[in-house]
């Protein structure tokens, strides 16, 4: 990894990070269309047009993510990123690395079971992609916006700032 100190996160990081957060909400909060394709085909029914072409934006948008949290990775180790907040306790400082690297792989690893499910046909990994990590990105994103929070408004620290403004 870069050992470069920098102060706040490029403008690429940064655009790439606002970008992932609307595309993985826009496939967390609209999968019907995809859920809609999966049960139908399922139970061995054929999808109408409508129907694959919803599937596919899911899809899409499913590599759009990956692709983008490969490149996030490259620059985050091209480009380093910020410093931890000095004020902040070690167990919090463990606990934003761990969310950190759980947020990448979960975005890593969502991506590679849909197109798994979708484009090869592995069904055992639909239950997996659908329902036990879309839980637990759910339950990383909520922990990430919580610490982003009480770094902003308990511990007062810039982390807010050099994700917005660099």
């Amino acid at each position: 990894m870069n050992d470069r100190v920098v102060s706040g996160y490029s403008l690429s990081q940064r655009f790439l990070h606002w970008a992932s957060v609307l595309l993985v909400l826009f496939n967390l909060l609209l999968p019907d269309g995809m859920n809609a394709w999966y049960r139908l085909v399922r139970h061995g029914g054929t999808p109408s047009p409508e129907q694959i072409a919803s599937a596919n934006i899911h899809a899409y948008v499913g590599i759009a993510i990956l692709l983008m949290t490969i490149l996030r990775l490259g620059l985050r180790f091209v480009q380093g990123v910020p410093p931890e907040a000095a004020d902040e306790p070690a167990i919090f400082r463990l606990a934003a690395r761990l969310a950190h690297a759980s947020l990448y792989l979960l975005l890593l690893a969502l991506p590679a079971s849909g197109i798994a499910v979708y484009y090869l046909g592995v069904e055992a990994l639909g239950a997996l992609h659908a329902d036990v990590l879309k839980l637990i990105l759910w339950i990383v994103i909520v922990a990430h916006v919580f610490g982003a929070l009480v770094h902003q408004f308990y511990w007062k620290t810039d982390v807010l700032r050099r994700m917005t403004l660099g």
